[in-house]
Parts: C-alpha cells; structure tokens; sequence
C-alpha cells in the first residue's frame, strides 16, 4: 500500500463550515487528516482520508441533544489493524465475490481472496486501506472530496480505475454521499459506505430495539459462505420481512442460514432502474430520532454487526458488543458478475460510475 501525501489546506471549501485536524499517522509515512463538516444547525460529519473514511456524525435527538451516531473510534491506529470496515468507503467491489472470480468479455479473473475462500470488499488492501487526496470542491459548498487511482491489476481487477468519494451537509440535517469512476479497461465496480449506525449513540447498546423499515419485497438468500444462491426470494413469510416498521430484534432468532444475524442484500422496490428512492428508514424510539436512507442503487445490504464481541473500546472508551450497530449498504448485489439475472457492475472505458446515498435525519 502506498499513501498518498494530504492535500494542502487551501483545497477544502473556502468557509467556516468545514475545518481539518490532524488524526494521525500511516506507519508509511504521512499524515492523516480529519475535516469535519458543519452546519448551521450545529450537525456535523468528520471524514477522514485515509480509506474516505465517516469517522464522527453528530445528530441532535428529539430534546437537542447531540449524540455520535457512527461506530468507530476516537484516535487513529485502531483503523489501521481492525478488519471490520468502520465508516470506509468499500471498493473495488463492495460485498462477496465467490472464490474471488468472475469472467468479463471472456476474460478470465483471479481476486485476492480475504474472507475463506472468497473475495470481500476490495481484497486485502481494498479503498478502505488506502490513503485518498483531497480534491477542490464547488466555492463555499459544505462538503469535502476524495479521489483515488486504482491502478490496473490491483487486487486482481483489470483497469486503472479514477474513482471520487464526495461528502456533503446540508442545512437541512443530510447527509449525501457521492461516487464517480472510470476506468481505461472493462472491469467491475461496486461502491458504498460501511458505517455502523446506533441512532441512540455510538456505545449505547445494541439496535435490537430500533425500528426498521426495508422497502423491498424480495431479498438474496446465501449459502454457508454468504454468497447469493442466485434466488430472489419473497420476503413475505420470512424474518426478513421490513416492508413495515418492524423491531429489528424481533425475528432475528429466526433466521435459519444465518443464525448470527441479519446480512442480506434486499433488492428495492424501484427495481434495476437508476431512479432516486427511499430504500430504507430506521427509527429510535428512545431519543426520537430517525433516519431516512435515499440512493439510485438497486439493492442495500442489512447488516447487523454479527462478527462484534465487545473486545472493541471504541468511542469514549465504550465497548460494542454483537449488534452495537446496523450497516446498511446501497449498492449491487453480492456477487452480481457470477449472476447473470442480477443487475451487472461492468464498467467500460468512455462509460461514468455515478451513485449518491442520501442520509436524512430528523427527531420526533
């Protein structure tokens, strides 16, 4: 992995609104910057260029108290070594690819393979492990953006792939994330954002007690290594039912392949169009707020935090046992270039990856 040098100060947006710290340090060699994001509303948003990372999301609750909604940690070295992608941005290929292969015009490609035998969110040194540059953005505008070059046969995947990351905070308590990439040889892409969401705080507790609501009426079961059997299945009749608010804890002793927790991959109403729609909402009944996720994305995976154990101290010394946080990652399908029905990831040369996920909050 080689980091890249930080940008200068002079290529965030020229306002009050978003200001940088210095986070830490790569064992490389350079610095690591934090910028953070704020509104007028006193909602503020902390990224992190190494691996784009939402390190901090500060949200009032329904009496104005402010509370870090993300999972993660207060210093830098924990992100170094941990393996459970807190707030990072997930590429080449968000999610699994079986045995870490897939073929593309008749071309056939091996993928480092980091999770048994398959291929999990960009391999060993994926986006999140990755030092990303600054970029200038739009005068005045309360956002700040990453880019990266993938370079060809990184990771295994063909193309040097250009790829963007923009975080952006609006007055109106939202928070947008945007993607855009290209690449000079066909290749695959899926991009999203890891983070853990505990809308009553980071370290509160689980989620098990929040509310949630899927706008899906089907859903991908997998095998025992969590990759997709190809089947888009009801979710009527199954615990992974969210049409309606639904107590995340509810069913989820139910499910039967796997027993640990919910990470599926629901396919949204809207279909494999790329219109904007509401893909999900997740309620906290205890400090009233909620969140609204938005996205052009064809599908978003559940994640229920499985793999904590409470051996994490994370922010103000908490620690996060199983279920501390829910992920739920707009994106393609899980091993869409092995499933010729699922919606395809390919990219080509003269052809623009373009995604954005917005994060609505509100309290009641």
């Amino acid at each position: 992995m080689k980091g890249m040098a930080p940008a200068k100060s002079d290529h965030i947006a020229p306002s009050d609104s978003v200001t940088k710290t210095i986070f830490g340090e790569i064992p490389q060699g350079g610095m690591v910057t934090l910028y953070t994001l704020t509104n007028k509303n006193g909602m503020s948003l902390s990224v992190m260029d190494y691996g784009a990372t939402l390190v901090k999301l500060l949200v009032p609750d329904r009496t104005g108290k402010f509370d870090d909604v993300v999972l993660g940690f207060d210093g830098f070295s924990p992100y170094l070594t941990l393996t459970d992608f807190f707030g990072a941005t997930i590429g080449r290929y968000a999610n699994r690819i079986a045995c870490g292969r897939f073929t593309l015009d008749k071309v056939h490609y091996q993928l480092a393979r980091n999770d048994r035998h398959n291929a999990l969110h960009g391999g060993v040194h994926g986006f999140d492990k990755r030092m990303w540059k600054l970029e200038p953005v739009d005068t005045g505008s309360t956002s700040v953006r990453f880019t990266l070059l993938s370079r060809d046969g990184e990771e295994g995947y063909p193309g040097n792939l250009r790829v963007s990351v923009t975080y952006a905070l609006t007055e109106d308590n939202q928070m947008r994330i945007s993607y855009h990439a290209t690449t000079d040889k066909p290749t695959i892409v899926n991009l999203t954002n890891h983070s853990y969401f505990n809308l009553g705080g980071a370290g509160s507790g689980t989620i098990l007690d929040e509310v949630l609501t899927i706008h899906a009426d089907t859903f991908t079961p997998v095998d025992e290594n969590l990759i997709p059997t190809g089947e888009m299945k009801q979710v009527a009749g199954t615990p992974c039912d969210f049409r309606r608010p639904t107590v995340i804890g509810l069913h989820i002793k139910e499910l039967t392949d796997n027993p640990l927790g919910y990470d599926y991959n629901f396919i949204l109403n809207k279909g494999h169009s790329s219109a904007w729609a509401s893909a999900a909402i997740v309620d906290d009944r205890q400090t009233g707020r909620r969140m609204e996720v938005s996205t052009d994305q064809p599908g978003i995976q559940f994640y229920t935090a499985n793999s904590l154990t409470g051996s994490y101290l994370g922010k103000d010394r908490r620690r996060y046992p199983q279920y501390a946080g829910l992920a739920l990652e707009t994106q393609h399908c899980p091993d869409s270039p092995n499933h010729p029905d699922f919606p395809s990831t390919a990219l080509r040369p003269g052809e623009i990856f373009q995604s954005s996920t917005l994060y609505a909050f509100s309290a009641t």
